[in-house]
């Protein structure tokens, strides 16, 4: 991951190997820490590397 604060939808799909449609959905499901500014879906850099040292949980 470059030094970026925050990741789009389909940086995040292509870094964990699934579809855009798939990452909605999960968004949608509460399932991946995420925030809104405005209309748009951006992930913590930070937020998602623990996500993944969690186990996805």
């Amino acid at each position: 991951m470059e030094n970026k604060l925050t990741l789009t939808v389909n940086e995040i799909s292509e870094l964990l190997g699934v579809s855009t449609d798939c990452i909605y959905a999960m968004v949608r499901e509460k399932q991946i820490p995420h925030i809104r500014i405005r209309r748009r879906i951006l992930f913590y850099q930070e937020s998602i590397k623990d996500w993944l040292k969690q186990g996805c949980s």
